[in-house]
């Protein structure tokens, strides 16, 4: 006689459940029968209460996770997130914080994420996608995000604008980086503080190394060192043809560290 092996397929709905029906196997594996009327698992909605009973422990229906609502079947990580793993405790609940901030605490756990920093709205952001390209997607968390239809929630569009705009943000750092890639720098007490210029400075390759100025960015009141380039158009006018050939010097952000030559590559501020 043939047994059952694990999960049935909800497409062989019928004759999964009377090969099941009739197998020793009913007994002691948890087999539902109804379970092939359930909605297909990608558009299944789930309650908390329900989702609750997925936290791979035995006796119970498998092992799940939701972030921003959308709920992953993650039994394929059970060292991670099984019963003594290190991540158990994201296991059959929505604990969409805790994955910005590592706060696996019971007051970390849980699905609010209001008040994040762009930078953690993006670590949300990367684990979402990651669950998504390595684990099968099983349907959506009623509550927070989406209501008993499957609909986004106001909460959830939120988060996705918050989102975007940290991608954005991003997008903007890296490109003022490689407009002003950081200095290099180093201190001590004898020599003092020392900032130089070199054409991998700041983990930023390229063809000129620059000299070293202020950067006050808008609504900060401190200043960063970083490189600027000295000849051709200004950042952003590649095809101006009527410049200074001065690249970025003339910036209205920037300031010149004093005591330095206006156009040496490393300037040192004694202590």
């Amino acid at each position: 006689a043939r047994s059952c092996r694990g999960p049935m397929r909800r497409g062989a709905a019928a004759a999964a459940a009377l090969l099941c029906l009739g197998a020793a196997c009913l007994l002691g594996r948890g087999f539902d029968p109804r379970a092939w009327l359930l909605p297909p698992p990608r558009h299944r909605l789930l309650s908390a209460a329900e989702l609750a009973r997925y936290r791979g422990a035995e006796g119970e229906p498998g092992l799940y996770l939701a972030v921003l609502g959308r709920v992953f079947d993650v039994e394929r990580g059970r060292k991670h997130y099984g019963p003594g793993g290190a991540y158990s405790g994201l296991a059959g609940r929505d604990a969409t914080r805790a994955f910005a901030t590592g706060d696996f605490t019971p007051m970390g756990l849980v699905d609010d994420v209001s008040g994040l920093l762009p930078g953690e709205m993006l670590a949300i952001q990367s684990w979402l996608s990651f669950y998504s390209d390595n684990y099968d997607p099983v349907g959506k968390l009623v509550g927070r995000f989406y209501d008993e239809n499957g609909t986004p929630t106001e909460a959830l569009r939120q988060a996705e604008a918050a989102i975007e705009e940290a991608l954005t943000f991003k997008a903007e750092s890296e490109q003022r980086k490689q407009q002003f890639p950081p200095c290099n720098s180093e201190w001590s007490s004898a020599k003092g503080s020392r900032f130089w210029c070199s054409r991998q400075s700041g983990g930023v390759n390229r063809d000129w190394a620059g000299v070293p100025r202020k950067l006050y960015r808008p609504g900060s009141r401190g200043s960063d060192c970083v490189c600027v380039r000295t000849t051709g158009p200004p950042w952003g006018q590649p095809d101006s043809s009527e410049h200074s050939d001065r690249g970025d010097l003339d910036n209205p952000h920037l300031e010149q560290y004093d005591g330095c030559h206006p156009l040496a590559e490393q300037c040192v501020l004694r202590v």
